[in-house]
């Protein structure tokens, strides 16, 4: 029994599953790091632009009701 024992903890050690599980782990979490960041540094131009089309929507459609609200 201590010999299976042995033997399962040997080969359990050299198992590569969650070396891999771990990478992807890693490799997912970087990428939310990217997108976290990219977004922040996007979001306010995003922002102002969306501002500028809906100003320009507004005023174009006062301005075919004859300027009425």
């Amino acid at each position: 029994m201590y010999h299976n024992a042995l033997k399962w903890l040997k080969s359990w050690g050299a198992s590569e599953d969650g070396v891999t599980a771990i990478e992807y782990g890693l490799i997912a979490a970087l990428i939310s790091v990217v997108i976290i960041v990219s977004m922040s540094l996007v979001g306010g131009e995003v922002e102002t632009t969306f501002d500028t089309w809906t100003n320009a929507v507004r005023n174009a459609t006062q301005g075919a009701n004859g300027g009425g609200s």
